[in-house]
């Protein structure tokens, strides 16, 4: 604790706190030497200046960052074989102490040392020197994994360095080492072998020799993803020389052409031949004679390993001290004796190289492929990417995969020999470092995410033990459901409602659904980041039909309990009811920023009892003194749509959807969005009522002098429409009048009522204030109110129903309104569900949204999403039940035959178990736990799960399913059953085998047992963020919609930076810089450096997001158009393909994204000569374009003209003179005759006329036998690659704009102007009540930040699947034709036509 005390006063050093970080990380000092080097490149961004206002952030960066990039980076980005390396943080603890000494004064005043760059040269025991580069900053542990991963030096392990015969310290770094300097000689020096270093090694050769095998990926092990990228480009792009156009190979896949019904599943995951990894060992494994018995100890053995060669030749090995020979044993008889010769080698890799040639010319070859793919496809990722579908995995013996899987560790963490991790104090100690200064944010934001990404890891492995029966319960007396468990030093609970706990709110519907609402309540909580104020790690896993909570423990809450440790809140949903002023002082600081109100309850003896949370929120101080808080399922205001309470009464918006409902749990509450913009929405009401009464009134009395700042602005605005006031000015107006107010001056009576009247309005619940926060508990069943009867409570109630209508009558219709434009099309479940949340809108309301889209033709394709969404939640909910029912022995079977029940056109599906091959048949033996379990799961029926369905969504959606059966159901609502099958089993956590499924043959089953391949966890989580980082990124989106492309570079390359500082290399959100970064280097001209950066942000999707996520189909088209620009035809036609089969697998054809796709394919065709197979995609994106845009639309135009160019090509003249017709048409009624486009159009349209008139004529003197040439060649000349890529541009919504520099300058002096005024305003607003408006907004946007899942490419407001204007391809509106930024892509080719007028 001294260490954390040091932490508080502020008073350790820099290097005091990086250590203290290495004690919490435990396994972050960890690199690989292709990794030191892509951060490099990652992070060239990170030195460009800044722009103006942020050179302070940069100079604390420039202090502590672009050092800690690559540490940190670097390790993050570490290789399993270095897993056991990382013990020497507990080992080396005096040289960390003794470390800790050695720092000078500077650091200890709590300044950071500039960090520099310098090269060493490392000589290695064998081979020739090399040099590499380093920082002053890094410790010289990271040359020592560096060393570990090189291709010449991989097979070391055990080794120290040595700088001119002195031992390096570890965990020094490099600037303290007195010496070491600019062409340094660093000796690498093997050291003697001890059993833990010599254990190391055989995992570190055995992960070598895997490393490039996808196993892992596909088992959901040791956070290994896939990605196949570069098997589709075939190889990397980067090292690609460009293509003639002649030699392009085009031909597309028959099932991804236009009006192919055809989905297949295998081409999911393309395997390249190359991609196999070489064998270069038939077994490697502990031997059985371990461990060595006490004789041969006393010579030095350590153990013993068995080996079997590639030519099929049998050794057993000794590692001993000096390192690895040959013994004299056999299988049958034990003589560790040396053999002659023995070949004694330092590296168990030398000695196998002496053994066997095969294993020397196969690790060679394995060793040049590994280090040779892209380091993003090798790093760990931060939590753990599952793949629904898997291909048949070999399973071959692994004594070191058996040993983890059943030690009697039981998957306890290895680093700290003989200790489980004590998570909670990981945990609480890392929020409690310092961040005054934005090198300890850094430190603090990437210690927070680094344990609780090993929490999450940690939780996840230790629910799945406890539902596979690996964990002995805490109460095994107990029935199975009541039982807990403690593993691992995490407390893990079932969602069952336990001893009648949630009786009064649901039972088991509610025990199922509070773990969830709870971690929304530490997802905020966590988020107001208050100081003082803990709450408990916390995962959700749903796990084989079971809901399994996990939690880091209180400590010293075992010891007593509950009823003694609770201080703050109840344990039985408010008959008992305490308060504590601690607890009171920090929720309230909390409940500023969560809108949440202050109040009273009645305790049992009738005593009142201040509140600043739900009833049910508990406060517990723990052994250690820090006040925790717990139990947060109500953490926001209930949701009285979904409540049947008679004292309601709902907005008439409510009642018309066919509100209330009776859910089936009383917990339904709102979202935190919601009650953000709801306030917001508040707010702004008071203000504009307040303003334009206060405007009035001044208007009246200009004589009056008691309000000189109502009178001027009363003045100024008489000329305005008093009916339309700006927010800012409204904003400016009432905060003056109510800061008068608040310092009790002298103010007008008048005044005052005016400001009583606007509060009044909104349900202020202040008289002369803006003041809309909600008591938590208003409808808690069970609690008593202080005043039951009272005004104030009616108020607090009414505010609750409010925000419920606010939700019905705004946020629904403007939902839909939003996606009438298609800006922000959903691609699947997912994604429309984001949409859903960034509106506050729960997953309850999906049904609402369904009717409210079946209402909207245009929006057909969100509503077949809509439905889907909905049939595989309800499926989601019975199959869980359903799970719960099946013996373990039977489950492959039974999933099956469910899903069999579900998709397949199969009639009556038999429930077939193959387990009966166990019992004999002679005997007819029965089932040895007959127990009528496998009765209940096979009798289900497709025509019996069904009505379920139909049950279920009536029930929880309040949405009727008008079909009985899947086809009926796939038929009426455009679905797909490949879709519903991945959504499935992203859904349950099924994995399937990767086979091309027959769904509809009636007379046999689609699936069998055997395609039932593994279920995984689905798990929930917060997701800590990098504020710092996010703050740049906002400035850097904000300068480069201003038209300031270079700062807004700059500043979000400099985001980069920091976020790899936080997250390690590999993150969601590091995948949005990324490409952000492509994109704005491809506006500026770079096309080599777009396409690099567009290479890791599809790579990283891949492996983060997921090989078929939406966002990973969106990158794939943006890399496609950069290849294109770096004349890689081939290439960008190949992610054209990838992206269009993984959108048809994921939805289908019907899609805005599927036009885009389809109109860059057409167009890339067309460029290569290809006409036949351009015409089809295009002429899909026209049909697409008509439905989605109508046919007035310039979109539409455009793609006509497209087409027509095509079939001029082909030399089909008429149907090209129709379609340029229509283009001219649309043209003309839109922009008028004397638009440059509609003369354009004209030009053409007789250029094809004079076309068509020659082959006629010469058809004609043909068919007359006039003439004897035959037909003339039609004479195309094929457009210039630079024509196509201004289409491709103009298509994917980049537009360059020839603006001179005079007018540059003047845009850029008025919007400094603008910037300098909207400054001087709001220093000026800082005070009264703009000063809690500011705190709330902060706040919201800090909350609203941790929501999405990994997911965070689409911007907040608009939902856009791009990151800003830069990146938005589609027309917003058809009407609006100015243009609004410079030099920046344009949205639509309406404003294409205002900027080339």
């Amino acid at each position: 604790m001294a260490q954390e005390n040091d932490y508080e006063n502020g008073l350790c050093t820099e290097k005091e706190k990086s250590i203290a970080i290495k004690e919490v990380l435990e396994d972050t000092s960890v690199k690989e030497a292709s990794i030191k080097n892509e951060t490099t490149s990652v992070n060239s961004g990170g030195d460009c200046e800044t722009g103006e206002g942020h050179e302070k952030a940069e100079t604390e960066t420039q202090e502590k960052t672009e050092g800690t990039t690559d540490t940190d980076h670097k390790d993050e980005c570490k290789n399993k074989e270095d897993k056991g390396k990382d013990d020497k943080t507990k080992e080396d603890k005096t040289k960390e102490d003794k470390t800790k000494e050695d720092k000078t004064k500077e650091d200890k005043d709590g300044s950071l040392s500039q960090e520099y760059g310098f090269t060493v040269k490392i000589r290695p025991p064998t081979g020739d020197p090399f040099e590499i580069q380093v920082s002053s900053m890094e410790l010289v542990y990271e040359i020592h994994q560096l060393l570990m991963d090189r291709e010449d030096t991989c097979h070391r392990t055990c080794f120290s360095l040595h700088l001119n015969g002195q031992t390096l310290d570890n965990f020094a770094e490099l600037k303290t080492i007195e010496g070491l300097k600019e062409g340094s000689i660093i000796k690498v020096q093997e050291d003697p072998y001890t059993v833990r270093e010599a254990r190391i090694h055989v995992r570190h050769v055995r992960d070598l020799l895997k490393s490039l095998d996808p196993i892992d990926a596909y088992n959901g092990a040791d956070c290994a993803s896939l990605s196949f990228l570069n098997v589709v480009t075939q190889g990397d792009i980067l090292e690609k020389k460009k293509t003639p156009v002649e030699s392009v190979d085009c031909t597309p896949p028959k099932y991804i052409l236009p009006g192919c019904k055809e989905r297949p599943f295998s081409p999911l995951q393309p395997f390249a031949k190359e991609q196999k990894t070489p064998q270069c060992l038939k077994v490697l494994t502990m031997s059985g004679w371990n461990p060595p018995p006490g004789p041969r100890k006393l010579h030095g053995d350590l153990l013993y390993l068995y080996v079997i060669t590639l030519e099929g030749k049998p050794y057993h090995i000794t590692s001993s001290t000096w390192g690895f020979y040959l013994n004299q044993t056999t299988e049958e008889e034990f003589n560790p004796k040396p053999t002659n010769p023995c070949y004694l080698c330092h590296s168990l890799i030398d000695l196998l190289c002496l053994l066997s040639n095969a294993f020397k010319r196969n690790f060679s070859n394995l060793q040049k492929k590994r280090t040779s793919r892209h380091p993003f496809e090798r790093v760990a990722t931060p939590y753990q990417v599952y793949s629904w579908a898997s291909p048949p995995l070999d399973h071959g013996i692994d004594a070191l995969r058996a040993e983890d899987a059943f030690s009697s560790k039981l998957g306890y963490e290895e680093h700290i020999p003989g200790q489980t991790r004590d998570w909670n104090e990981e945990l609480q100690t890392t929020r409690e470092l310092v961040r005054r200064s934005l090198p300890e944010r850094l430190l603090r934001e990437r210690a927070i995410f680094k344990v609780h990404s090993d929490f999450v890891a940690a939780a996840t492995r230790g629910a799945m033990a406890v539902i596979d029966g690996n964990v002995m319960a805490i109460n095994p007396g107990e029935d199975p459901k009541m039982q807990m468990f403690i593993w691992n030093n995490i407390f893990f609970s079932l969602g069952f409602d336990v001893r009648d706990h949630y009786k009064e709110v649901g039972g088991d519907a509610a025990a199922h659904v509070a773990p969830r609402n709870d971690l929304q309540g530490v997802r905020v909580y966590s988020a107001a980041d208050l100081e003082g104020l803990y709450t408990l790690g916390t995962v959700v896993v749903d796990y084989r039909g079971y809901r399994v909570t996990a939690q880091s423990i209180i400590p010293g809450i075992l010891e007593r309990e509950q009823e003694q440790s609770v201080v703050y809140g109840s344990i039985d949903f408010g008959k008992t009811v305490v308060t504590h002023p601690k607890y009171m002082d920090l929720l309230q600081k909390a409940a500023q920023q969560l809108k949440i109100l202050p109040h009273k309850v009645l305790n049992e003896t009738s005593e009142e009892i201040e509140l600043c949370s739900s009833v049910e929120c508990k406060g517990i101080i723990g052994n250690d003194g820090r006040h925790y808080i717990l139990d947060l399922l109500r953490t926001f205001p209930p949701d009285v749509n979904f409540l049947a309470l008679e004292e309601v009464q709902l907005s008439a918006a409510s009642l018309e959807m066919g509100f209330p409902i009776a859910h089936k749990h009383k917990l339904a509450t709102l979202r935190q969005e919601l009650v953000d913009a709801f306030v917001d929405n508040r707010y702004m009401m008071f203000l504009k009522f307040a303003a334009l009464h206060l405007q009035q009134l001044g208007a009246k009395k200009q004589e009056a002098a008691k309000l000189p700042a109502v009178k001027e602005k009363g003045e100024s605005e008489k000329v305005k429409d008093n009916k339309d006031i700006e927010a800012e000015e409204a904003k400016k107006i009432v905060e003056n009048v109510t800061e008068s107010i608040a310092a009790e001056k002298q103010v007008e009576e008048n005044t005052k009522d005016i400001i009583k009247k606007a509060a009044a309005a909104v349900g202020s619940l202040k008289e002369a204030d803006f003041d809309v926060r909600f008591n938590l508990d208003a409808f808690s069943p069970g609690v008593q109110h202080a005043d039951p009867q009272g005004e104030q409570l009616k108020k607090e109630r009414q505010l609750i129903c409010d925000a419920a209508g606010f939700l019905v009558s705004v946020q629904l219709p403007s939902l839909v309104h939003d996606l009438t434009d298609h800006a922000a099309a959903p691609t699947d479940g997912t994604t429309l569900c984001e949409a859903l949340h960034t509106r506050g809108v729960n997953i309850r309301y999906l049904g609402k949204v369904a009717v409210l889209l079946a209402k909207v033709p245009e929006l057909d394709y969100v509503y077949t999403i809509a439905v889907g969404e909905l049939i595989a939640r309800s499926v989601k909910h019975i199959f869980t039940s359903y799970l719960q029912n099946v013996e373990t022995i039977c489950l492959s079977s039974a999933i099956a035959h469910f899903l069999n029940c579900y998709i397949s056109s199969c009639i009556s599906p038999h429930a077939s178990n193959k387990n009966d091959e166990l019992l004999s048949k002679k005997k007819k033996k029965k089932h040895p736990f007959s127990n009528n379990s496998l009765s209940q799961w096979a009798t289900f029926s497709p025509k019996s799960l069904w009505a379920h369905i139909k049950s279920d969504l009536e029930k929880y959606y309040d949405w009727t399913l008008e079909t009985e059966t899947v086809d009926a159901t796939v038929q009426k609502y455009g679905l797909q059953k490949a879709s519903l099958l991945r959504t499935f089993c992203m859904k349950s956590g099924v994995q399937m085998f990767l086979r091309d499924y027959n769904f509809d043959t009636k007379s046999q089953e689609t699936f069998h047992e055997q395609d039932i391949v593994n279920v995984f966890p689905i798990v929930k989580h917060i997701n800590p963020r990098a504020t710092d980082a996010f703050n740049l990124y906002t400035a850097g989106q904000t300068k480069t919609q201003q038209g300031f492309l270079k700062d807004g570079y700059d500043l979000i390359s400099e985001a980069l930076n920091l976020l790899n500082n936080v997250y390690g290399a590999m993150h969601p959100e590091i995948a949005q810089c990324l490409r952000m970064l492509a994109r704005l280097n491809f506006i500026m001209g770079d096309y080599v450096e777009a396409m690099s950066f567009q290479q890791k942000a599809v790579l990283m999707s891949e492996r983060v997001n997921g090989i078929d996520h939406p966002y990973t189909i969106t990158e794939y088209t943006h890399l496609a158009l950069y290849c294109f620009a770096n004349q890689q035809v081939s290439v960008a036609l190949k992610l054209l393909y990838r992206a269009r089969y993984l959108l048809l697998l994921i939805h289908g054809e019907v899609h805005p994204e599927m036009a885009l796709i389809d109109s860059n394919v057409g167009l890339i065709l067309h460029a290569v000569g290809q006409y036949n197979l351009s015409l089809q995609f295009l002429e899909k994106a026209l049909e697409l374009h008509i439905k989605f845009f109508g046919d007035r639309s310039l979109k539409v135009a455009l793609s006509y003209h497209l087409v027509a160019r095509t079939q001029s090509c082909m030399g089909d003249f008429r149907g090209a003179l129709k379609n340029e017709k229509e283009t001219f048409t649309i043209y003309k009624s839109q922009l008028g005759p004397e638009h440059e486009k509609t003369k354009e159009a004209d030009e053409c349209l007789r250029h094809l006329t004079q076309q068509a008139v020659v082959m006629a004529k010469k058809i004609s003197e043909a068919f007359n036998g006039r003439s004897t040439l035959g037909l003339p060649p039609i004479q195309i000349q094929p457009p210039s690659m630079s024509s196509v890529l201004e289409l491709l541009n103009i298509i994917n919504g980049i537009l360059y704009v020839q603006i001179t520099p005079e007018e540059i300058e003047r845009v850029r002096a008025e919007l400094e102007k603008g910037h300098a005024k909207a400054l001087k305003e709001k220093s000026k607003a800082e005070t009264g009540l703009g000063n809690d408006k500011k705190e709330e907004n902060e706040t919201k946007s800090e909350e609203s930040d941790t929501k999405s899942e990994e997911s965070d490419t689409k911007s907040e407001e608009g939902e856009t699947k791009s990151m800003g204007k830069c990146e938005e391809r589609e027309a917003k509106s058809e009407e609006d034709e100015s243009l609004k930024v410079i030099e920046v892509d344009v949205k639509s080719e309406e404003e294409e036509e205002v900027a080339s007028r």
